[in-house]
């Protein structure tokens, strides 16, 4: 009996220190990287901070980074701001907590964003601005078409279409952001230079279709004797359009859109629109992945990287 219970309590001995061996398991959080590491696999991770995905533009935009990330071999976190300043800010934050190593950001406000972007200057995390620019914070470099050069085209062709005469509608983008004064800049920088030409109303409709309507709407209201609309981007053009047609107007009134997309280019097709400003908000994304690419590598880039603009009148 003394020999069995010998050879029992040695038993029992190894098979407990074998049980305790074998908590730990190659590969379990103890042989990972502590504190949530974004990529254990040494894999570049990018944030990406959009404005708003209900905008087709920036669906493209970010479509193209996400695209040219995945062919490239890098992990990409996408959020979006919803047009909402604030949310942007928060996102940003929880961006960086994911530690990722480059952020890409496209600002729904280009003051309200500073304070994120210093967020990740404290973090020692490089800060890339895609379409819309920041007006503070330290930004390695800005990606997009020249809004201003944009806005001129539009002004052209507008100038050209009314023989340097008439009355015309401006529908604005959202205030604070450096788009919408870009390519107001570029817009008056050609009509305000033309006599016979008069801006008769000019109104934030803040990027969106639903509100382009209402404002073009309520500006037929007071007046309807124009000539044209410049919208600061395609979705208000093609709410001024339907506010157009449901007053029997459209034949007589020109209207000039801004981005370039698939609506505003079959809109053209159509004749429902005259022109748009075509940006490739595809390649915008690609070109930002590149940047954030050399970045992480150390290598030089430049603060301004162009993407070319054409105007799409057919």
């Amino acid at each position: 009996m003394s020999k069995f219970l010998k050879t029992f309590g040695l038993f029992a001995l190894l098979l407990i220190f074998a049980t305790a061996c074998s908590t730990e398991q190659p590969g379990s959080s103890s042989d990972s990287n502590d504190g949530g590491e974004s990529a254990d696999d040494g894999k570049t991770k990018i944030g990406l901070s959009v404005s708003t995905l209900n905008n087709p533009f920036f669906v493209s935009l970010r479509d193209g980074a996400e695209a040219a990330a995945e062919k490239a071999g890098y992990e990409i976190v996408t959020a979006d701001a919803q047009n909402d300043p604030a949310k942007q800010v928060n996102d940003i934050e929880d961006l960086l907590q994911q530690n990722i190593d480059v952020l890409l950001v496209n600002p729904a406000d280009s003051a309200a964003v500073v304070s994120a972007i210093e967020s990740a200057n404290g973090k020692d995390v490089p800060v890339i601005t895609v379409d819309r620019s920041a007006e503070g914070g330290e930004v390695v470099s800005h990606i997009a078409s020249d809004n201003v050069a944009g806005g001129e085209m539009a002004g052209k062709f507008i100038a050209e279409q009314l023989s340097d005469e008439g009355k015309v509608v401006e529908l604005e983008g959202i205030p604070g952001a450096s788009a919408t004064r870009e390519r107001g800049k570029g817009f008056h920088n050609i009509v305000d230079q033309k006599d016979g030409i008069e801006v008769v109303a000019k109104q934030s409709a803040n990027f969106d279709r639903s509100e382009g309507l209402t404002v073009m709407e309520n500006i037929l209201q007071s007046t309807d004797n124009i000539d044209a609309v410049f919208a600061h981007n395609d979705e208000m053009a093609l709410g001024a359009v339907q506010a157009l047609e449901a007053n029997n107007m459209l034949e007589d009134v020109i209207v000039v859109g801004f981005d370039a997309t698939d609506d505003a280019r079959a809109a053209v097709s159509e004749g429902r629109m005259d022109a748009t400003i075509a940006q490739q908000p595809k390649l915008i994304g690609e070109k930002a992945i590149n940047a954030a690419g050399k970045v992480v590598k150390g290598e030089d880039i430049k603060e301004s990287i162009p993407v070319e603009l054409q105007l799409v009148k057919e």
